[in-house]
C-alpha cells in the first residue's frame, strides 16, 4: 500500500512540475512570448538605427556645404536662384 501511495505522490508531483513548465510563471509560453517581443524590439531598433544614420548623414551634408541647403530650399520652400526660371507642372486629374 505504501508503494502505491509513494507512486501516486510522485505522479502528482511530476504532474505539478509539468504544469509549471508549460503554464506557470516563467514557463515555456512566457519564454516564447518574451522571445517574440525581443525580436519585434530588435527589428524596431534596426529601423531606428537606419533612420538615425540617414539623419546624421543629412546633418553632415547641411554642415559641410551649401548643396544640401540649396536642395532643401528648392524642394521644401520652392526657392530659386537669381536668373532662374521656375516652371510648375500641373497634372490633370484623371477622369472618373
Amino acid at each position: 500500500m505504501a508503494r502505491y501511495l509513494i507512486l501516486l505522490l510522485l505522479i502528482l508531483l511530476l504532474s505539478l512540475l509539468q504544469w509549471k513548465l508549460w503554464r506557470g510563471d516563467g514557463g515555456l509560453q512566457e519564454v516564447r512570448r518574451l522571445e517574440e517581443a525581443v525580436a519585434r524590439q530588435e527589428a524596431e531598433n534596426r529601423r531606428l538605427a537606419e533612420r538615425n544614420r540617414a539623419l546624421a548623414e543629412e546633418v553632415l551634408d547641411l554642415r559641410s556645404g551649401l548643396e544640401a541647403v540649396e536642395e532643401r530650399a528648392r524642394s521644401e520652400l520652392g526657392m530659386i536662384k537669381k536668373d532662374e526660371t521656375f516652371y510648375q507642372v500641373v497634372e490633370e486629374e484623371p477622369a472618373r
